[in-house]
């Protein structure tokens, strides 16, 4: 038996925890930038708040209503989710988390006790110790237990975990669930079965398996099929390390220097390294991206793409940093106004055992980054992200007037809360 803990409206609900004033009312939290809306509240979705909205058109579309805005604040997200984790990992045999709001767990050996109660009392625990909210689905298979959570944050008769474990229970939600809702069928899969008279999951589950393999030739769609059915084949060691990791942001504005340009290519290869290092990876090769604002006519386009191989597989922020600074450098182009740019690193693999290249004349130093990654993430971890960087993650500016200012990772967040959990200059302040 498996389940998914959901955070429910993720980004809102950790904004509310410190926030109880907005419980009931309307809350967005808006995307890198503050460009448009990537999370609502439930009275938000009821207004007609619609996700991807650009930020300016609330405004124009909601005048005279009052609406919670919230620049996203991934340092608040993640805190707060990863204490949703340590409550979780102390209840269940093995977990793994899936994504910031998302938690797999593996529930062999809890057969003994009422597994719907136990849903039920693990989200009273949370919601009390944590005051996130959350959903929790339990099915044999992670497919149908991702379907479950679906089930459970719908309708509130489940209180807050819903349970399928026979094969009328897993028929009857079939039947209720669209085709382009169930895990494993994307966008492009899901618009070439509505298309093919499949709507539900249920409709789909019906078909057989030789009719899947003809129709697609792919091992996800066949697996989701088998998870449908109630065959459990998703490997877990699918789930547990990412194969790639991709860093990319929108700038707030254009850039043409290549100073600033850097600045932000530096912090997602930075972004990237701490990724691996959280899962205990290392990669071989880094990639760079940069392209202008496709929506300019006016201005000259450019996108283009360049690609490092490491000589040895690194996590190191400092040596991942370099690679992506060379590969910027070579795909830089002078006059164009850029847009956006991105850090993908690949070629993932164990970060124990490495195998070092002979020639490599780094090689000696990796047990010495290693230490100094390690102390830094630690640092970083208690005073606050970014509290050490490196220099490339910086640059600076002067007016004119000669007037010095030192930019870092310049993503506009206006309406960024506080950091109470995890920066004392954020502390709450109790009158």
């Amino acid at each position: 038996m498996y389940g998914i803990i959901d955070c429910d409206n993720c980004y809102v609900s950790c904004e509310r925890v410190f926030r109880p004033d907005l419980k009931d009312k309307p809350v967005v939290v808006l995307s890198n930038n503050d460009g448009c809306v990537v999370a609502r509240s439930n009275e938000a979705k009821r207004m007609g708040i619609k996700a991807g909205m650009p930020y300016f058109q609330l405004a124009e579309q909601f005048p005279n209503q009052k609406i919670a805005v919230f620049s996203s604040n991934y340092e608040l997200y993640g805190e707060l989710t990863s204490r949703v984790v340590s409550i979780i990992r102390k209840e269940v045999p093995a977990y793994f988390r899936y994504s910031i709001d998302e938690c797999f767990v593996y529930l062999d050996g809890m057969e003994h006790i009422d597994l719907k109660t136990w849903g039920e009392e693990l989200h009273k625990r949370i919601k009390h110790d944590v005051g996130m909210p959350v959903s929790i689905g339990l099915a044999p298979t992670k497919t149908l237990a991702k379907m479950a959570s679906h089930f459970a944050k719908k309708y509130q008769g489940y209180r807050h975990c819903c349970m399928i474990n026979s094969d009328e229970q897993r028929i009857k939600a079939l039947k209720l669930y669209p085709i382009d809702e169930v895990w494993g069928i994307g966008r492009r899969y899901a618009a070439r079965l509505e298309a093919l008279g499949v709507k539900t999951a249920h409709d789909f589950a019906q078909h057989s398996l030789a009719w899947v393999h003809t129709t697609f030739n792919n091992i996800v769609i066949e697996r989701t099929w088998r998870e449908l059915n109630g065959e459990d084949c998703v490997p877990n060691e699918e789930m547990a390390k990412k194969k790639s990791i991709c860093t990319s942001r929108s700038f707030n504005g254009m850039i043409t220097d290549l100073e600033a340009l850097r600045t932000h290519v530096s912090n997602y290869a930075a972004r990237c390294a701490e990724k691996l290092r959280q899962q205990g990876t290392v990669a071989s090769i880094v990639g760079v991206f940069i392209n202008t604002n496709a929506f300019r006519d006016d201005l000259p386009q450019y996108w283009n793409f360049h690609e490092v191989r490491l000589t040895t597989p690194t996590n190191s922020t400092i040596n991942i940093v370099r690679a992506a600074n060379d590969a910027l450098q070579r795909l830089y182009r002078q006059g164009y106004h850029y847009k956006k740019a991105g850090v993908i690193v690949m070629g993932i693999g164990p970060n124990s055992p490495i195998q070092q290249d002979l020639f490599d004349i780094n090689a000696e130093q990796f047990e010495k980054m290693r230490r100094l990654d390690a102390v830094i993430d630690r640092i970083n971890k208690v005073n606050g992200t970014e509290t050490i960087v490196l220099g490339s993650q910086q640059y600076t500016q002067k007016d004119g007037k000669g007037k010095a200012t030192v930019f870092a990772n310049a993503i506009k967040h206006d309406y960024r809360s506080k950091n109470p959990t995890t920066r004392w200059s954020d502390i709450i302040v109790l009158k």
